[in-house]
């Protein structure tokens, strides 16, 4: 099965460092609209049903610079396939092709995943304190939800996104760990 244009894939947290599909090329690229943040609950890969972490996702508001890859129209069924198999199962995400910008001026459409508000797993824009409480309780079948939050700051610097809001979660959970520490707690 072949469409008639490449496809464009909008890649904004792990499908930036791992994509796991074969592309012709890879550019940064603006979403409008949409906003990187830890919206989403994790039961299972950074939480549990009784402590669920917190796990990235596009909502609504703002823009995010992520990284589109180009995908050859004759790949492109088989590559929706594979994201839609990895990024929709169990999650509260919905594939959308929405409009990313180039820094060149050029606009594209381009598949990518959205956060789902109506599902259960949405956690919305959530406070700072409660997000970091969120993260520093929540332990998956993948690791520590802290390990998670510094990993994806981690690789976002390393690509060159600076994220302010997400840093400053990272502070708060620094924070909230160093007062556990003096506890004793940890």
């Amino acid at each position: 099965m072949t469409t008639e244009r490449d496809l464009w894939v909008f890649g904004y947290g792990s499908l930036m460092w791992r994509p796991g599909f074969d592309y012709d090329e890879v550019k940064p690229a603006v979403l409008k609209g949409w906003r990187r943040g830890f919206c989403i609950y994790s039961r299972h890969w950074r939480g549990t049903p009784d402590h669920p972490g917190l796990v990235l996702g596009l909502d609504a508001g703002g823009s995010c610079r992520g990284l589109a890859f180009r995908v050859a129209r004759q790949r492109a069924a088989s590559v929706i396939d594979y994201l839609n198999e990895r990024e929709l199962i169990g999650y509260a995400y919905v594939a959308r092709t929405l409009d990313i910008d180039f820094d060149d001026g050029r606009v594209e459409p381009a598949y990518t995943f959205v956060a789902d508000t109506a599902h259960h797993h949405y956690a919305g824009h959530l406070p700072l304190q409660r997000a970091a409480a969120i993260i520093m309780d929540a332990q998956g079948c993948a690791g520590l939800n802290r390990d998670y939050l510094i990993n994806t700051i981690r690789q976002l610097e390393q690509e060159g996104f600076s994220e302010p809001d997400l840093h400053a979660l990272l502070v708060e959970v620094e924070r909230q760990t160093g007062i556990i520490e003096a506890g004793s707690g940890i």
